[in-house]
């Protein structure tokens, strides 16, 4: 189902004058049909499975054991509880069993799951699960370093804070391991 964008500007348009202002008046007159284009973009990624970004991986004869670690993967997503966006560096690691996939998936997998309206957290283990399950491997590690709207912008108004999370699968739930590839994504930095 694809974002119906005529509610939408018809929403904002009804907010528009809710808080007081005129939808029609010359620096609003676009703002519904704008803010309706950015929703599409938001959140695309519910019209999309993750899993059809896994499908061309390319076997590996026997087990690789080489750790594969993608840093700094900025994505952007919108937070369920005000609609406000939150912003971030995510951070994918997995060791495969039998089956790598292209580095540009990774990424792809992170911005379908942030596309849709989220928390962090469950952004974090979604990304991990979906991970495990298209390309099977021993472990996955996800870290997901972010700062959110609703923190900066309203009630606490904590500019400086960034939120982390961490979701680990198979042999990367191990404590050491886990230190290492930690150690790992901090040396990029």
């Amino acid at each position: 189902m694809a974002v119906d964008r005529a509610r939408i500007r018809a929403a904002v348009s009804e907010i528009l004058a809710a808080i007081g202002e005129d939808p029609d008046r010359a620096g609003l007159q676009s703002t519904p049909r704008r803010v309706a284009d950015a929703y599409g973009e938001f959140f695309a990624g519910l019209d999309q499975d993750p899993q059809d970004l896994l499908q061309d991986f390319v076997p590996v004869e026997g087990r690789t054991g080489e750790l594969v670690l993608l840093r700094d993967i900025a994505f952007r997503s919108i937070c369920e509880h005000h609609l406000l966006p939150f912003l971030g560096t995510a951070h994918v690691a997995y060791l495969p069993r039998d089956r790598v996939v292209g580095l540009g998936r990774l990424p792809a997998v992170v911005e379908t799951i942030a596309a849709r309206p989220q928390l962090q957290e469950r952004l974090t283990e979604e990304i991990a699960d979906a991970l495990q399950e298209g390309l099977d491997p021993l472990g996955v590690l996800v870290v997901l370093d972010a700062v959110h709207g609703c923190v900066g912008t309203r009630g606490p108004r904590q500019t400086a804070s960034s939120t982390v999370t961490m979701a680990s699968r198979g042999t990367l739930t191990e404590t050491t391991t886990r230190a290492e590839i930690i150690a790992l994504i901090s040396a990029g930095g």
